[in-house]
């Protein structure tokens, strides 16, 4: 038991029986009031009838009636219009207001045998990674776990948006700098996000203009800067990388990263950071204006062009400088084009709408996650033993965002499924 869920039954008024005060006096809710998120007491404005009179005003809850002096209440003027004390154990009395003493409710008195069962279910121990309600979710209608999705996928962008507030932020609301440097983060994936990001930072498309096509110049920079044209590397290409990069430091007073920052261990080889750096330099050949390259793209067939990179031909024959592998492509393939456009693009147009009004741009994102499918991800998978199996990558996105935000914290009171299964009789809902 926890306050939390005393909150979660008060607000929603989930109880059961007819209300009484602990001294006896009947109880009837107009209004339970506003869940108040801030200081002071935890429902506004209110509405009560107490023994046939009614009271206007706030209700706090406790585990304790005794928490009220443990919390520093007493003497606390924000909590003189208190109206109602919500317990679970009332163990002592509490005055306010000269003397006034608080009518009590105990409310574990009211609590539905049903909802205190399935709440213990879902907040039992289990597997840190398991859906909370898995088992259970079937039992609510397949229409309202879609429309629950709507909520989910704004709060996933507007989580992700904040990423690219940052870093605009950062690029002094150059929106040109951000993309690149948004982009060049999703470029590494999970695990080398920090670095890609670094590297943009400090290469910067100023830079980058003054050299933009000669691809060979583009991959010499990127390569110095991110620390990997080392003095013992003795293939041609990675030579010749090396000594143009000498020449890039010396004219621009250039200063790399340490190579140690790169991280290459439990990587698929094609996600090595050499080969994405190379179909990076692809992407930033022939232009510094990623923003506006990709603002001008009509729908997902053309992202996905702008994406579909290939790596510079010494990589098909390598993973690594000076270690030959079989031969294979080096292209970006589709599904990491759709994760650049989900994670880097979307985000960064769902602000641009923010910040601009742009309503366009705010339906232009939401359809893009529409047309794309949804990912396959070990959070997704999940959903789908769940019985949950997302149409596209806007709903996929919603229960990633559902996942990490509410189940993974076991923080089921605010989730609008648990809602569902938590309020009596929900199979008739």
């Amino acid at each position: 038991m926890t306050e939390a869920f005393l909150q979660y039954i008060w607000h929603h008024q989930m109880t059961e029986g007819n209300l009484l005060t602990t001294d006896g006096l009947p109880v009837s809710v107009e209004r339970p009031g506003m869940h108040n998120l801030d200081a002071g007491p935890d429902f506004t404005d209110a509405r009560i009838v107490i023994d046939g009179v009614r009271w206007v005003g706030n209700v706090e809850v406790h585990m304790r009636a005794s928490d009220w002096n443990r919390h520093g209440h007493n003497g606390d003027d924000a909590y003189n219009n208190v109206i109602l004390h919500v317990v679970y154990i009332p163990d002592t009395d509490i005055f306010v207001d000269g003397g006034r003493r608080l009518p009590v409710l105990d409310l574990s008195q009211f609590i539905p045998l049903q909802v205190w069962n399935q709440y213990e279910e879902l907040m039992s121990p289990r597997e840190q990674d398991v859906i909370p309600c898995a088992n259970r979710i079937g039992e609510i209608p397949e229409f309202i776990v879609q429309m629950s999705q709507d909520r989910m996928v704004v709060e996933r962008m507007q989580r992700k948006s904040d990423d690219v507030r940052r870093l605009l932020a950062e690029s002094k609301g150059n929106w040109e700098q951000a993309c690149y440097w948004i982009v060049a983060r999703y470029f590494g994936g999970k695990t080398n996000a920090l670095p890609f990001e670094l590297l943009a930072k400090i290469t910067p498309l100023s830079l980058i203009a003054k050299i933009r096509d000669n691809r060979f110049r583009v991959e010499a920079l990127l390569y110095g800067q991110a620390g990997l044209l080392t003095d013992d590397l003795i293939d041609d290409y990675a030579v010749d990388l090396r000594r143009e990069y000498e020449y890039l430091r010396a004219a621009y007073k250039l200063h790399s990263m340490q190579p140690h920052m790169w991280k290459f261990f439990r990587l698929y080889p094609v996600s090595f950071p050499t080969v994405r750096i190379s179909q990076l330099a692809e992407m930033l050949t022939g232009t510094d204006h990623i923003f506006s390259r990709l603002r001008s793209a009509a729908d997902v067939k053309e992202l996905r062009a702008i994406f579909d990179l290939r790596a510079s031909n010494y990589w098909d024959d390598h993973f690594s400088f000076d270690f030959p592998a079989p031969h294979q492509s080096k292209r970006m393939g589709r599904s990491y084009a759709d994760h650049l456009i989900i994670n880097a693009w979307v985000p960064l147009l769902c602000l641009y709408a923010e910040s601009h009004g742009d309503d366009n741009s705010r339906e232009q994102a939401l359809s893009l996650l529409q047309q794309l499918p949804a990912e396959d991800n070990v959070i997704v998978r999940r959903w789908k033993a769940a019985g949950v199996k997302p149409r596209n990558a806007a709903e996929s996105q919603a229960l990633i965002q559902r996942y990490n935000e509410y189940c993974s914290r076991r923080d089921c009171l605010k989730c609008s499924l648990a809602f569902r299964l938590l309020k009596p009789d929900s199979k008739k809902t």
